[in-house]
C-alpha cells in the first residue's frame, strides 16, 4: 500500500476516543537541582501535545514521570480522573518510543511488533493479525521478516511505534524520537507519526526540542522552562501570540527593539505598533519583533543599511544596522531579496502586526537556548540566534 493510499484510508476513518491526561502540579529535584517546578498541563482525549523547550528544561523528565520510569517529589498524573502516579509503568497501559530505537537486535520487525502481546500472553492468532494491521499502518508489511540491522533509522524507528501501539495504549510518550534521523526521513518520518497517531486516536505528548516538529506535529505545544511551563497553546497562537519573553524568544527568531509604550501601542523604529495584552502598558520597553513584521525597502535616504543577506529558497533574511547601531532581522521575499546586497542603504519601519513587550530589564533567551539561522555577508557566514539591540 502507498503512502498516499494509507493517507486516503486513514482520513476516510475517524480517530477512534483516546483518553485525558492530566498532571497537576509535579515537582522533581535531584539535591539543588530542580527538573519540574509546578508542571501542570490537562490534555484532552486523542489530543497531541508537543513538549518543547531547551536542554535540561525538564521536558523528558515529565514524560518519563507520566511513563513511570520516574517517580516526582510531589503532584499527580491523572488519567481519565484516576491519580496512576504510585501504580508501576506495566500497570500504566503507556506505551513509549525512545529516541534509540531500543529494538531487540536478535528479533524480526513481526517479533519486535509482538513482543508486549506475547508478554500479556495474547493468543497467536490474535497477535499475528494485530502485527500484520501495524505493520501495515506503518508502511513496513514487505519488512516484517527482516531484522533490526537489515533496515534503515527510519524504519527501525516504524517498527519501534508499531511496538508501542500494538498493545493498545491508552497514552503514546514519545521522547525525541527523530532526533537520530537525517533531515529528510525526519521530515517524512514525523508526518507519519501524525497520521497514525489520527488513524489510531491515542492520546499523545511528544518530547522535542525542535521547534519545526513540534509545530509540524501537535494539535498544541506546551512550552517549558526550567521545569516550568510557560504556555501551551495551538502553534499558530504560540507563534503570534507569546505571553512571556521566554516564548518570543525560543520560539521563532526575534528581534529585541527600544520602543516607547502608550495607550495599548508601542512607537519602535518611527512605526506604531498594537501590543499584545500580556505587555508592559507604559514607559520605556523592550518591543520583541518577528522578522517577517519589518519592512524594508532599499532608499539612499533611508535609516539603516544591509550589512547581511542569506537566500533561502522562497525568502531571504536580511540583517541591517540602524542609524542608532541597533541591528535588526528582516524576512523578505526572494524577488526583493535581489535588491538588498550587503551595503544597501534602505528604511526600514515596522507592519502594525501586536507585538509583545517587556520591561528593559527583562534578559533575553541565552543564545544556546536558540538554533541560529545562517546568513551571509560576502563570502563569510554569519549565524544570527536573534537580531537583538547591541
Amino acid at each position: 500500500m502507498t503512502s498516499e493510499t494509507r493517507h486516503t484510508r486513514a482520513m476516510d476513518h475517524p480517530a477512534r476516543s483516546g483518553v485525558a491526561l492530566q498532571v497537576v502540579n509535579l515537582r522533581r529535584s535531584w539535591g539543588s537541582v530542580c527538573a519540574l517546578d509546578g508542571l501542570s498541563l490537562d490534555i484532552a482525549a486523542g489530543e497531541l501535545v508537543a513538549l518543547l523547550g531547551p536542554s535540561g528544561c525538564g521536558k523528558s523528565t515529565a514524560l518519563r514521570i507520566i511513563a513511570g520510569l520516574d517517580e516526582a517529589d510531589s503532584g499527580q498524573v491523572l488519567v481519565e480522573g484516576t491519580d496512576i502516579a504510585r501504580l508501576p509503568a506495566n500497570q500504566r497501559d503507556m506505551g513509549m518510543v525512545f529516541q534509540a530505537y531500543s529494538l531487540f537486535p536478535n528479533m524480526t520487525a513481526s517479533d519486535n511488533v509482538a513482543f508486549g502481546l506475547r508478554v500479556r500472553r495474547v493468543s497467536t492468532k490474535v497477535r499475528r493479525r494485530r502485527v500484520d494491521e501495524l505493520l501495515e499502518l506503518v508502511g513496513l508489511s514487505s519488512q516484517a521478516r527482516k531484522f533490526p540491522h537489515q533496515m534503515s533509522g527510519g524504519q527501525q524507528q516504524r517498527v519501534a511505534l508499531a511496538r508501542a501501539l500494538a498493545i493498545g495504549p491508552r497514552v503514546l510518550l514519545l521522547d525525541e524520537p527523530l532526533s537520530a534521523l537525517d533531515a529528510k526521513v525526519r521530515s517524512e518520518l514525523r508526518d507519519e507519526i501524525r497520521r497514525v497517531q489520527l488513524e489510531v486516536g491515542t492520546t499523545t505528548v511528544f518530547v522535542t526540542h525542535d521547534q519545526e516538529e513540534a509545530f509540524a506535529l501537535a494539535d498544541r505545544v506546551g512550552v517549558i522552562n526550567f521545569g516550568r511551563l510557560e504556555q501551551i497553546a495551538p502553534p499558530a497562537e504560540l507563534y503570534n501570540e507569546p505571553r512571556t519573553a521566554f516564548v518570543a524568544e525560543f520560539v521563532g527568531l526575534t528581534n529585541r527593539l527600544p520602543g516607547e509604550a502608550q495607550a495599548g501601542m508601542v512607537s519602535v523604529i518611527g512605526s506604531r505598533v498594537p501590543l499584545l495584552e500580556e505587555s508592559v502598558g507604559s514607559g520605556a520597553v523592550i518591543a520583541l519583533v518577528r522578522p517577517e513584521s519589518v519592512h524594508v525597502t532599499p532608499d539612499v535616504d533611508g535609516n539603516a543599511r544591509v550589512t547581511a543577506m542569506g537566500f533561502r529558497g522562497s525568502i531571504g533574511m536580511v540583517q541591517v544596522r540602524l542609524a542608532t547601531e541597533n541591528l535588526v532581522l528582516a524576512q523578505v521575499s526572494s524577488a526583493e531579496s535581489a535588491q538588498l546586497a550587503p551595503g544597501t542603504a534602505v528604511c526600514v519601519t515596522v507592519r502594525p502586526v501586536p507585538v509583545l513587550a517587556v520591561g528593559v530589564d527583562v534578559e533575553s533567551v541565552p543564545d544556546e537556548a536558540i538554533q541560529p539561522v545562517a546568513i551571509s555577508r560576502s563570502k563569510e557566514t554569519l549565524m544570527v540566534p536573534t537580531a537583538k539591540t547591541p
